[in-house]
């Protein structure tokens, strides 16, 4: 197979690239996977397909731009040129803008590709009918809530013209099914990026870490963390050290900027900026606790994947998608009211004052997370391309596998 990926792609700073990253590697190891064409945007610097392991030839083309309103001829053209036997979109809602116009024209593509009679499959990370628009960021205007839910209701149709939507929760796939009538949504999981061997859970000397990791200011705001390990060290007088590790989202320019000021005067603050890949790994697992001060969800986590992967105890909201991933897929922590920083400190306490409750929950989310690596999702994805073309006898043979 000759498959195409639609996606931001690192060094890209849209959403969805680190994603991009680890599916593109499992996806060039495949024995089926020929060639493997990354159909991404444009970024200064040089895409990042520096892999140590051996895999298939790999074609990069930069082809669109965030907020681009050609971004739909653009990759068109890129995917005439290059020919690919099948196609897999990256995608969410707002992946080629947060303009309007050209976040829709950019999510036609899937729709023109299936009109090519390519074969293609939509990997979805979340669907509108589950994002709380106020707290996620998006607007409290309540008819401007109605257009989105309007625009977001058509745009759905759009992309369900695909030959599969893939969703990484089972509740997207029948409130999709329920809404929109149809039978081509699929439970994919989202999948853990990397499983390292398993974990020690020694910490280094020093101060205990409590981290969070993450694009800041929508939904996703550290105020409330800081606060409550503030708390914490006033309870009990324990060293923790708080680690803020991420950027700002690109909605809220900023924002990180802002909180660094505001609270210069606690210590033992950590901004860690931008996390390359190869400084992923020692930041989870210095971490005593990986914390998500979330007011809202839009989707699976993949921070939580990447914390079970390294088997982290972690502090959730007690929110609906967080709360059914727990469930979906044992994953195991301590729950918290959003906005309520008594609650947050609670969860905190719990973890970094008994040791041994803390090895036991990282224990419990390094066997969730080494139930999906990241192989057993593009096999899945490969099983139902073949699908696909098994059904539909209008793909052409170079469709075929």
């Amino acid at each position: 197979m000759k498959l195409a990926i639609v996606t931001a792609y690192p060094p890209s700073k849209v959403t969805l690239n680190e994603y991009a990253y680890h599916l593109a590697k499992s996806f060039r190891q495949h024995e089926k996977v020929t060639e493997l064409i990354l159909l991404t945007d444009v970024t200064p610097e040089g895409k990042d397909i520096n892999f140590t392991e051996n895999g298939c030839k790999i074609t990069v083309k930069e082809c669109w731009k965030f907020n681009s309103y050609t971004n739909i001829i653009n990759v068109t053209k890129a995917i005439n040129k290059l020919q690919p036997n099948a196609i897999l979109f990256n995608l969410q809602f707002m992946k080629f803008g947060d303009k309007k116009l050209a976040a829709a024209l950019g999510l036609m593509l899937p729709l023109i590709c299936k009109l090519k009679k390519i074969p293609t499959i939509v990997l979805l990370h979340n669907i509108l009918e589950q994002v709380d628009l106020s707290s996620a960021g998006f607007t409290s205007n309540k008819l401007a809530q109605k257009i989105y839910n309007f625009i977001g209701t058509t745009l759905t149709k759009l992309i369900l013209k695909a030959d599969l939507v893939a969703v990484t929760m089972d509740k997207y796939v029948t409130t999709l099914e329920e809404k929109y009538k149809v039978t081509n949504v699929k439970m994919i999981p989202h999948g853990t990026f990397e499983i390292p061997e398993k974990p020690t859970h020694k910490l280094p000397n020093g101060p205990l870490k409590v981290m969070t990791f993450g694009k800041f200011g929508t939904y996703k705001k550290v105020e409330s963390m800081i606060e409550a390990v503030v708390a914490v060290r006033e309870k009990t007088g324990l060293d923790l050290e708080i680690v803020i590790a991420g950027t700002d989202n690109p909605n809220v320019p900023g924002y990180l900027a802002n909180v660094k000021e505001t609270y210069k005067h606690i210590p033992q603050i950590n901004f860690t900026g931008y996390v390359e890949e190869i400084e992923v790994a020692p930041l989870f697992n210095d971490s005593a606790v990986v914390v998500f001060p979330y007011t809202s969800t839009t989707g699976s986590s993949g921070v939580l994947h990447q914390a079970g992967s390294y088997g982290k105890a972690v502090v959730m909201p007690n929110l609906g998608d967080l709360a059914t991933l727990i469930e979906d897929e044992g994953y195991r922590g301590e729950f918290f009211e959003p906005e309520s920083v008594s609650s947050l400190a609670s969860a905190i306490e719990t973890i970094v004052t008994n040791e041994a409750y803390r090895i036991q929950l990282g224990e419990a989310n390094y066997s969730a997370a080494t139930a999906y690596p990241m192989e057993r999702i593009t096999d899945m994805y490969i099983s139902n391309f073949e699908e696909i073309i098994a059904k539909d006898s209008s793909f052409s043979k170079a469709s075929a596998i």
